[in-house]
């Protein structure tokens, strides 16, 4: 619906081009009153007219972001699926009974996938088990975000 700036007092459909705070988010389509409109978001560069032209840009963007999104989740799932290879080896000075000296940190986690498997990894996306005292093999999650996340296990040996 294409509505003229011209009419006080009226709503208007605008497109925002960057989110404002109770009101939407970035390429949403939303009603606000005309001069709030004309006076406030659009010279603030907040938001767009909603008119033919600017919905067909905002169609373009829209495409665009879910082409990026499907790329984006294909390069998770091999990395998910290098990931889920084997475990990974990670060395640990241990006692003569087996007992770790330390604790397994997320940052050897995430330097055994760099050196292991060729991936970075954050090491804020990995959440590790509370439990880890001994050797043997744990399961560590990674949160991609987005909804994905993947198990990796890795294997504590000693040094």
């Amino acid at each position: 619906m294409v509505h003229s700036l011209g009419a006080q007092n009226k709503h208007v459909e605008i497109i925002l081009i960057k989110d404002v705070d109770n009101l939407g988010g970035v390429n949403e389509v939303v009603k606000v009153k005309n001069g709030y409109a004309r006076n406030f978001l659009i010279p603030r560069k907040l938001a767009v007219e909603c008119s033919p032209s600017n919905l067909k840009q905002l169609e373009e963007r829209l495409r665009q972001v879910r082409k990026k999104e499907e790329l984006m989740l294909a390069e998770i799932n091999n990395v998910i699926a290098k990931l889920n290879e084997g475990p990974l080896k990670i060395g640990v000075k241990t006692g003569t009974s087996g007992r770790i000296f330390g604790s397994v940190t997320a940052p050897q986690i995430s330097r055994a996938i760099r050196e292991q498997r060729g991936y970075e990894i954050d090491r804020r996306k990995i959440n590790l088990p509370e439990d880890i005292k001994e050797k043997g093999t744990y399961q560590a999650s990674i949160d991609f975000g987005n909804g994905k996340s993947a198990e990796v296990s890795f294997e504590l040996i000693s040094e």
